[in-house]
């Protein structure tokens, strides 16, 4: 707890209501905070052994024993007493909680503070799982899964949310669950759909691979509810036929004999609402061509941008975005979007300064973000791989990396799943110091892996990825759109706002011990 934000609270025996603000230099008793008061309770009660008490304090403080409340994941640590404090009062002084405590991982400016599965009692559902499938003792594995869309819709019904069953069994196995929408062009036989690993039936998966929809990681909440006036479309003649649910198992141990039924699962409302929902991908393709992070450094930065000639896929009402997944593997340490007006950047989108690979949430952003015809997206990664000694490549093994970040917003766009970059081949090509056609990925894998590094290299290398000619992809499949950009745009960056507690947003949160 060295270094901890410490909120201390309680309700004496006459309901009177007592917070301090203490600051932990080490791991002992913390001290009272003796710059300045930030935390206040509002209300408190106690009742049958059970304290609940409300309190705010400012995201960020100004205060140097306090720790800012950053956007993306939050480490928050808990403790109880069996007694108050003694005197009781404003000065009380705290006994050691022993063996009381534990700790939780929220993104607390953007936690979707997910529902019960009890508020979709009753509503009928659907469900894409595996069957008893027997996980390979393999590292890594991934397996993809085609299932055919519900026919007992007649006419459009909207899901209003879902759940990803994880089996309690394979939890310290299932890395991450994504669900595509296989394009028009998907046909199968329905009595035979494919369902192996993915790489032994990859040329089944081509329909199914591109236009991602829906998706749970490690440490993300398992309930997802969509807004009131949006739902996902299903039935009727809705254009979706077939999906593909792809399962990562991370299996460094290489358990042997375990069997998995896990999936996704959607509720039907009763009623359709106004909406439909739709999803968008920002970031890199994840595969060596865009992604070659050196080791030992500990801030490499990946830039990726959509330009507006992508975004002239958006409708002329646009769109609105209503929460943000990022994703990376282990070496992420910041994602973030922002939204590009006239080369100057407005706001973002959605900003994972704090991003932690084992707890991987759906944030709801506080305020929706309209989205026009013209905007630009620029979306960076930033990894520290300082705990490594070998480059780090594109890839869906956990050991290798990725750049994305998932939007979820309203209305559906047909022609628009993805907005992601890539580095050139030409330019890769120009590296390795051969023309060598048609361009060879295995070679290109080769050389990277052989390369040896200094930190001159490291350097030059983060220079090649500020300046590199890019390759933008864009729309949906199989009608994606590809345009060569020589450089990354240039934009007029957001300024730094220096910490003033009267420009400090207040939250609000409750703790119940």
């Amino acid at each position: 707890m060295k270094g901890a934000d410490i909120g201390v609270g309680w309700v004496d025996q006459m309901g009177n209501v007592y917070f301090q603000d203490r600051h932990a230099f080490a791991n002992q008793r913390p001290v009272f905070d003796n710059t300045t008061i930030d935390w206040f309770a509002l209300q408190g009660r106690e009742a049958n052994g059970w304290t609940a008490i409300q309190f705010k304090r400012l995201l960020d403080t100004c205060d140097v024993m306090d720790v800012p409340i950053k956007s993306g994941t939050n480490n928050l640590i808990f403790a109880y007493g069996l007694v108050d404090p003694i005197p009781s009062g404003s000065n009380g002084e705290i006994s050691y909680h022993e063996d009381r405590h534990g700790l939780r991982i929220l993104p607390l400016r953007s936690y979707a503070n997910p529902p019960s599965e009890d508020e979709f009692a009753g509503l009928d559902y659907f469900e894409f799982r595996l069957n008893n499938y027997v996980i390979p003792s393999a590292d890594t594995t991934y397996h993809c899964k085609i299932h055919k869309a519900p026919n007992n819709y007649a006419v459009k019904r909207h899901a209003i949310g879902h759940k990803t069953i994880v089996e309690p069994a394979n939890i310290d196995l299932i890395h991450h669950l994504l669900m595509y929408e296989c394009d028009s062009t998907a046909q199968f036989d329905d009595n035979n759909l494919p369902d192996s690993p993915c790489d032994e039936i990859y040329s089944q998966l081509v329909a199914c691979s591109s236009n991602i929809a829906t998706g749970w990681a490690v440490g993300g909440d398992y309930m997802v509810e969509f807004p009131k006036e949006a739902g996902y479309p299903v039935g009727g003649n809705f254009s979706i036929k077939y999906y593909m649910v792809q399962m990562h198992y991370d299996n460094p141990n290489q358990y042997s004999n375990r069997t998995d039924s896990s999936g996704i699962r959607f509720y039907i409302g009763k009623e359709l609402r106004q909406y439909d929902l739709g999803y968008l991908t920002l970031g890199t393709d994840s595969s060596a061509i865009a992604l070659a992070i050196p080791p030992k450094v500990e801030r490499f930065i990946v830039d990726s941008y959509c330009s507006a000639d992508a975004t002239m896929n958006f409708p002329e009402e646009g769109i609105t975005i209503i929460s943000a997944f990022p994703h990376t593997h282990l070496q992420g340490q910041t994602v973030w979007t922002k939204l590009i007006r006239n080369k100057t950047a407005v706001q973002y989108l959605f900003n994972a300064e704090t991003y932690d690979f084992n707890y991987q949430y759906e944030n709801r952003l506080p305020q929706r973000l309209k989205l026009y015809r013209g905007d630009e997206l620029a979306t960076r990664c930033v990894y520290n791989t300082m705990n490594k000694n070998v480059i780090t490549l594109g890839g869906e093994r956990t050991k290798d990396e990725m750049c994305l970040h998932m939007m979820t917003y309203y209305p559906r766009m047909e022609n628009m799943y993805g907005c992601m970059m890539t580095h050139n081949r030409e330019t890769w090509q120009s590296m390795m110091n051969t023309s060598s056609s048609p361009f060879s990925y295995g070679k290109l894998q080769e050389w990277l892996l052989n390369l040896t590094w200094t930190p001159e290299r490291a350097v030059q290398w983060q220079e090649l990825y500020n300046t590199a000619s890019r390759l933008l992809i864009y729309g949906a499949s199989p009608n994606h759109q590809y345009s060569i950009m020589p450089s990354l745009p240039k934009y007029q960056d957001l300024k730094p706002v220096p910490c003033t507690k009267g420009q400090a947003v207040s939250q609000t949160t409750t703790m119940r011990g």
